[in-house]
């Protein structure tokens, strides 16, 4: 029954696919950042999540700028809805006309060493364009940790979307024995590690100047197999490509104190996302409730 239900769901997936790619992607991305731009005025719960995340983050710039960043952010998400049904046309050798990758030396020095790679990125640009095209411009595919989402069919779009050039799916219940099997064996992983957090499943980091409850499973996974972490961003540029930026691996800290070394490096790798959503804010999630879990709500022996 089970296999029957998922069997109906993928093709429910298909169909819904093969029917939003038979409208010009140009139109839907027209549509989308036209109507994202119209939920910015209508819904008033996201505006003010994004306004009040702005105003921690950009103390120094203006109301105006700060809404017109927010408004602009609003219109990457609409673009970024619009542009993802549209994944699975990326393998048919259009990749380059949307998506291009820099730094793949540093991929290949880091992977190399065979000890696997760990990706770190945010909710940032087009993070699942930038994740879909990695297999076909590098040739070795992604496993990409994900929240499944509450809606089953959604859930079965975003699989196939997610899957259709190549990487894999990692749910991200219980995914650290999955993860470390895959770097053991040398595989790539790709994290976003810009959610809030429980107090208790995460440590607080400096980000913006406020403390953020980040998740600490990448410092750990780096520190205990010794995987590369590379920094992965997407930028898009004036002709509407995205610029794919994959950084040198970072030196991690270790100091012998583990405790220690999980915070500061997740410090570490948090300064990374900070410095990419400065010079783009707009390009970033500014919706999602990054500083929700206070300090106050921790144990004292879990502030940071």
């Amino acid at each position: 029954m089970k296999e029957e239900t998922g069997e109906k769901q993928s093709r429910s997936a298909g169909l819904f696919l093969a029917a939003m790619n038979r409208i010009p992607l140009r139109w839907r991305i027209s549509f989308f950042e036209k109507f994202a731009r119209l939920l910015y005025l209508l819904d008033d719960r996201h505006r003010r999540i994004a306004l009040r995340n702005l105003a921690l983050a950009f103390p120094e710039k203006g109301a105006e700028e700060r809404k017109r960043i927010a408004r602009s952010a609003f219109g990457n998400m609409g673009r970024v809805s619009a542009e993802v049904t549209y994944t699975p046309r990326l393998k048919e050798g259009l990749l380059e006309s949307f998506i291009y990758y820099e730094g793949r030396d540093n991929f290949s020095r880091a992977y190399q060493k065979g000890k696997g790679i760990l990706f770190l990125t945010a909710h940032f640009g087009n993070w699942e364009w930038m994740a879909a095209g990695f297999p076909l411009a590098i040739g070795q595919p992604c496993h990409v940790v994900f929240r499944p989402l509450d809606s089953r069919f959604l859930d079965g779009v975003v699989e196939q979307v997610r899957t259709s050039t190549g990487n894999r799916a990692v749910p991200k219940q219980k995914a650290m024995v999955q993860i470390l099997r895959l770097l053991r064996a040398g595989k790539v992983v790709g994290i976003l590690l810009d959610q809030n957090m429980a107090w208790q499943e995460g440590v607080f980091v400096d980000f913006f100047g406020e403390q953020a409850c980040t998740n600490t499973g990448m410092a750990l996974l780096a520190l205990k197999t010794g995987a590369a972490v590379l920094p992965a961003f997407n930028l898009r540029e004036k002709d509407g490509r995205y610029r794919v930026i994959i950084e040198p691996e970072l030196p991690l800290i270790r100091t012998g104190n583990k405790e220690s070394d999980v915070v500061q490096n997740t410090q570490l790798f948090t300064r990374v996302i900070e410095r990419y959503i400065r010079d783009y804010p707009d390009h970033w999630l500014w919706v999602h409730q990054r500083w929700k879990t206070r300090p106050w709500q921790a144990n004292p022996g879990k502030v940071m």
